[in-house]
This record gives structure tokens, C-alpha cells and sequence, in this order.
């Protein structure tokens, strides 16, 4: 027998391809082998930029004697929770239920027949922390799988049930209302760290989704708690070692409450998130702060994310070489007062140290520091923090990078899209949306069959053989809309419906409205994944409802409408109970509440000054999820455009709402006044 993982897509997959052990990737002839051998599977979930997954694959898995054990008495599955978010969502609802936490690597013992019966996350190669070792918990589940194997299947069996028991309590299919979302600011507002911005303890997340309520929210009422919290919670992570300080882009999280030392891998799905966040500030407040971040954070994401394909990468490691041939988390980003003295001298080396935080002791490991930006009394020399700034920056390219996981992830490049899209049309960056469109290209070429049926991943221009999920829908069909509103291009809200067709179609349940994350003809797992909650990304449930309601807007279509309203009653149970967990379904309800606000900009050539003027102020409006069309008059590519005629023969604006036109205007002044809230 053999390690099978050799010819996979998944750079997560391929860091086990030389393990001794002889995993198979998650498919029906593993588990079919497994019943032909008698034997349980041990089902093994990670991903590759995280940490603990490296520690546990080099202290169990790379060890000879492990392997063999785990080669005779079980069937290994290992699987890349990114590539099959489903597999790792109903296997982590199992754990979650049983321990009350999960994480990950995950590990989880299966009989044949998929239906879990042990759980836990990472198991150390020796007993310590009250915790057994690995091979205590393999010759434990051996030794209950060989002499008590009746009761390890009434286990199973039970957890199964208890899972199918655990159907989402969805309320009605009902929006939220004024009262729901007035609940969700008074419960955020209660979590709202006011010392250090940011919700919660430690280990403290960057907020995005729950900040992007706060900015719609404050775009549509005018409350100014609102708005202070989403500002200052923006400035102290910028300020903060989560931000990196040189090259732009954030942090997965922070160790800390004062977002000091951050867990050092940098995701996709955060930076564009983030991205976007911060544009969306600027737009709010016209913060140079935001303006910068939103510019670094997308420059980073195309300088280090971009892959030859066009695609962006899902994440960089959190470890990497500290240049004595040790892998060490943060090695890549941290620095001593002697590192900053051997790259700029003694004396920028002090203005560096004070302006970024370096302190002798270190606010990080063995002495290094995290580069921060805290707030400072004097005035430094602009050109010369620049300076330093930029010695740094190619001091560091010389340092062993942290590894690229290259995987491209339909869902997280649609967030990316968006993201950059928008960001390039604020701030006058053609290349920004240029690379918006490159990547919505390749997801079109490469991703989408002849049904429009997304796949999920793919790897150096090669599609991976796994479906794309309810995100992957939602997340790129958000990413075609923001397209669409940007460049002027149809093709790209024709994109957009293709796909929230496949979501109305495939992943709603007809009766109540509700969604799913598989479609009803993808593969069967022991339950079908359903999770309406926002963590590290919007959920498929809020981030399709979000969709749906744009896409609406732009075409009229009451179905589409429809489905984005049942969908956000989730939102109406939900939201005022745990808000910092359904953000977007927040954000897509106050898009709701404010009509959305539907702008048909026409002009007699999308390359008109005067039109270019309208369709950016369009753009610009802080109305909560306002759609914009721009395109001459007698273009069939959107809907709005249809009869809109030049008054006076001069570009005009047309601002719609509920079913209702305003006048239309000529100007940019009046068009601004009409899109505030």
C-alpha cells in the first residue's frame, strides 16, 4: 500500500504526499477499503498555513513507528478543510458537540460508514498537559474497535442522530426590522473593548464583517457610536502588530487583547475583507489612515498573493526559516534593535525603534519585536520614516519568505475581486481593478463548466476535483456584482445571475427559505452542513442573501428579492442575540432597510468626463449597498439603463428606491445629496 496523496491539488494534501503513513485523499473507495479491511478510518483535517497541523505532522505522522501502527489498524483520510469545507463543517460540529471546542488539526475516528465515534484536535507524541499521546489515543480506539465494536457502533450511531437533531432553529422567514438591528448595535456595543477598539478577549480577531454593519449602519441612521467604534476599532489594528507595518495586509488574529503579537499567517479571505473595510471607511470619513491601509492591504495582496494564473493564493505561512535553518513563526517579520542598526545605522535605527515600538526586551520572542505604530508626541520627518521604511522593507525580502499556499479559492478570490475592485475606483488605481478582472477571468475560464456550476479550487491553472460549496456561489457572484458596478461591463451581473441561479435552484430549501451549504446534489455526508453564522468569512447563508438582494436590485427580479428577504430572517433570530457572529447577515439587512438604493448612470460614452464624474460619486455614496449602473442609453447590458434619457442631452443620474424614482439629476452635487441616507 502507498501514500495516494501525491496527485492532488491541495498544497495541504501534497506537505503529506511523503509521509510514511498511507493516507488516501477523502473518497468512496477509502471508506470501501476500510470496510474490506475491517478496520476504523481515522479521518485527519488541517489546512496549510496552520501551525499546529506542521507540529503534529512532524512529531506523528513523519515518525516511522506511528505510521506503521496506524498503516495495520486503520484506514488514514486526510483532508484539506479549505478544499472540502463541508467534510471539515460536519465533522467539526461532531467535535464542537462532544468536547465543546474545536480547532484544528482536527482528528476524528470513523466507522466504515462515515459515522464518527472519537474526536479530539491535536494529540502530542508523549502524555503531557493532562493530554494523551497520539499512540495512547490509537491503541485506545484499536483496542475499543477490536472488543467492543457493538458499542463503538451504537456510539456512532447515536452522535449521528443527535446531529440530525440539531436543525437550526430559523425563526420565520422574516427580515430583520429597525428594532432586530437596534438589538445587534446595544449587544456590540456591550462586547466593545472602548481601551483597545475590537470585540471580546483574547485571542481578539480582526472584525470586518461586524465593522461593515457599524459603517451601514451609521451611513443609514447616523448614529455616531456606531461609526466611533468601526473607527477606532480600524485605527488600533492598523496601529497594531496585526498590521504589517512595511508590507501591508493583516494577520489571521492577535494573541492579545491590544492586537500586539499576531498569529503571523496571512490569509486571502482576511485581507480582502479588510481591504474593503478600510476603503469603505475612507468613504465614510475620508481617514488618510484608512485611505493608506486600503491601499498597502491591496498592493500587498497582488505583490504577494498573485499567482501566474491571475488567481490569488489562499494564504502564507505563519512560520518560516530564521536563518539558521529553523522553522519559526514570525522569524519573517520581527526585529531586535541590532537587526534595525545593521540595516540603517545607529542613529535611524533609534528613530526606527521609537517610531515602530522596538524595544530592548522585545515585545515578541527571544528578544525581537513586532513592529507597531504607536501614538508618539513629536512630529517625525516624513521623508525620513519613508526612508527607513523602505530599507527595511527590501531588508527583509532577503529573508527567508514564509511558504504560499498557491491554491486559488473560488469564494475567497470573489471576496478579492470586490475588494479590489471597489478599492481601485475610489482611489484612481486602474491596475487594482485590473487585477479584479484578471482573476474574475480566470474563475470564468477555469472554474466555471458549461452549466455555470463552480468548482471549487484550483492549482497552477489546474481545476481540483471538488464542488463548490454555497460561498463559492455567493462570494464570487458578489465579487461579478462589484464588477459590474465599477467597470460598466453587463457581462459581468449576466456572470453574477448564472450563478445565484444555481443558488435558488440547488441550495435553498423551497419550503422555508433556508440554505444550504452543499448543493442537494452534491455528495452525501452524514449530515447536510447548514451553518448560517459569520466567523472568518461571511457565511454562504448571508454572503448568498447579500447577493441575491443586489443582483435584485440591478434586474427587478422579485424572486431574487424574495429569496435574499426569507433568507435574512436567520439574521432576525439571530442578530440581536450574537451579533459579532451573523456581521454581514447585519450589513445585507441594513442594505434591506435602505431600499437598496438602485443609480443608472447615463452618458453619451463611458469614457465622457462628465459621466465619469456621475459614476463616481455613484460609487462613492455610503447608502448601505447601493447598485450602480453606468452605460450609454441605449445599452441592453443593464436593466436600469433601459429608457434612461440624457436631460439636455448631458450625462443624467437616476436614483430609484422601493419601487420608486427620484428625479433625475445632471450634476455630481445633486446626485451626492440624493444618496445620503
Amino acid at each position: 500500500m502507498a501514500n495516494r496523496l501525491a496527485h492532488e491539488t491541495s498544497p495541504y494534501l501534497l506537505q503529506h504526499a511523503d509521509n510514511p503513513v498511507d493516507w488516501w485523499p477523502w473518497s468512496a473507495e477509502a471508506f470501501e477499503e476500510a470496510r474490506r479491511r475491517g478496520v476504523p478510518v481515522l479521518l485527519s483535517v488541517g489546512y496549510s498555513s496552520c501551525h499546529w497541523c506542521h507540529v503534529m505532522a512532524h512529531e506523528s505522522f513523519e515518525d516511522r513507528a506511528t505510521a506503521d501502527y496506524l498503516n495495520e489498524h486503520f484506514l488514514s483520510v486526510k483532508v484539506d478543510r479549505e478544499e472540502r469545507p463541508d467534510v471539515d463543517a460536519v465533522y467539526m460540529e461532531a467535535v464542537q458537540a462532544a468536547t465543546g471546542q474545536g480547532g484544528w488539526p482536527m482528528t476524528v475516528f470513523l466507522t466504515p460508514d462515515a459515522e464518527p465515534f472519537y474526536f479530539g484536535t491535536y494529540f502530542p507524541p508523549a502524555p503531557r498537559h493532562g493530554m494523551p499521546s497520539f499512540r495512547q489515543v490509537l491503541e485506545g480506539v484499536h483496542q475499543a474497535w477490536t472488543d467492543r465494536r457493538e458499542e463503538v457502533a451504537e456510539v456512532a450511531g447515536k452522535i449521528v442522530r443527535d446531529l440530525a437533531g440539531r436543525e437550526i432553529s430559523y425563526g420565520d422567514s422574516l427580515a430583520p426590522g429597525e428594532e432586530q438591528l437596534g438589538q445587534a448595535l446595544l449587544g456590540l456595543t456591550r462586547e466593545y473593548d472602548p481601551q483597545r477598539g475590537g470585540f471580546g478577549g483574547a485571542p481578539k480577531f480582526p472584525p470586518s464583517m461586524v465593522i461593515e454593519f457599524l459603517l451601514r449602519h451609521h451611513a443609514r441612521t447616523g448614529a455616531e457610536g456606531a461609526l466611533e467604534m468601526a473607527r477606532d476599532t480600524c485605527e488600533r489594528m492598523a496601529r497594531g502588530g496585526i498590521y504589517d507595518q512595511l508590507g501591508g495586509g493583516f494577520a489571521r488574529y492577535s494573541v492579545d487583547r491590544d492586537w500586539v503579537v499576531p498569529h503571523f499567517e496571512k490569509m486571502l479571505y482576511d485581507n480582502a475583507l479588510l481591504c474593503r473595510v478600510y476603503a469603505h471607511l475612507w468613504r465614510s470619513t475620508g481617514s488618510e489612515l484608512a485611505r493608506r491601509v486600503a491601499l498597502e492591504t491591496a498592493d500587498f495582496m497582488v505583490r504577494e498573493l498573485r499567482t501566474a494564473e491571475g488567481g490569488f493564493a489562499s494564504a502564507l505561512d505563519a512560520d518560516s526559516d530564521d536563518g539558521t535553518g529553523r522553522h519559526v513563526e514570525g522569524a519573517y517579520y520581527v526585529w531586535t534593535p541590532e537587526q534595525l542598526t545593521e540595516v540603517l545605522g545607529a542613529e535611524d535605527a533609534q528613530i526606527a525603534a521609537h517610531y515602530f515600538g522596538v524595544t530592548e526586551e522585545g515585545t515578541f520572542e527571544e528578544g525581537a519585536s513586532v513592529l507597531q505604530l504607536p501614538q508618539h508626541e513629536g512630529v517625525f520627518d516624513a521623508e525620513r520614516i519613508a526612508s527607513v521604511k523602505r530599507r527595511l522593507f527590501q531588508a527583509r525580502a532577503s529573508r527567508p519568505a514564509p511558504g504560499r499556499d498557491d491554491k486559488v479559492v473560488a469564494a475567497w478570490n470573489g471576496l478579492a475581486i470586490a475588494a479590489l475592485a471597489e478599492t481601485g475606483a475610489y482611489f484612481g488605481r486602474p491596475d487594482l481593478v485590473e487585477a479584479a478582472l484578471a482573476a474574475a477571468d480566470l474563475l470564468v475560464r477555469l472554474h466555471l463548466d458549461d452549466q455555470a456550476r463552480l468548482a471549487r479550487t484550483s492549482k497552477d491553472g489546474q481545476i481540483g476535483a471538488n464542488a463548490g460549496v454555497l460561498e463559492d456561489y455567493a462570494d464570487v457572484a458578489e465579487g461579478f456584482l462589484a464588477l459590474a458596478s465599477v467597470t460598466g461591463e453587463g457581462v459581468w451581473l449576466e456572470f453574477s445571475g448564472f450563478l445565484l441561479d444555481h443558488v435558488l435552484a440547488r441550495f435553498t430549501d423551497p419550503g422555508s427559505g433556508a440554505l444550504y451549504d452543499t448543493a442537494a446534489d452534491a455528495e452525501q455526508l452524514i449530515r447536510r452542513p447548514q451553518d448560517p453564522t459569520d466567523n472568518a468569512t461571511p457565511s454562504g447563508w448571508s454572503a448568498a442573501a447579500g447577493a441575491l438582494l443586489s443582483y435584485a436590485a440591478h434586474t427587478g427580479s422579485e424572486p431574487h428579492r424574495t429569496a435574499a428577504e426569507r433568507a435574512l430572517g436567520v439574521v432576525k433570530a439571530l442578530g440581536p442575540r450574537v451579533p459579532r457572529f451573523i456581521g454581514w447577515g447585519l450589513a445585507v439587512a441594513e442594505a434591506l432597510l435602505d431600499g437598496p438604493r438602485e443609480v443608472a448612470v447615463a452618458g453619451p460614452s463611458v469614457d465622457d468626463t462628465a459621466t465619469g464624474e456621475l459614476h463616481r460619486t455613484a460609487l462613492l455614496a455610503p447608502a448601505p449597498g447601493a447598485v450602480v449602473a453606468c452605460g450609454t442609453p441605449d445599452s441592453d447590458e443593464f436593466p436600469l439603463l433601459a429608457d434612461r434619457v440624457l436631460v439636455g442631452g448631458a450625462p443624467t443620474a437616476y436614483v430609484c428606491r422601493g419601487f420608486v424614482c427620484d428625479m433625475p439629476v445632471t450634476d455630481a452635487a445633486g446626485l451626492r445629496e440624493k444618496l445620503t441616507p
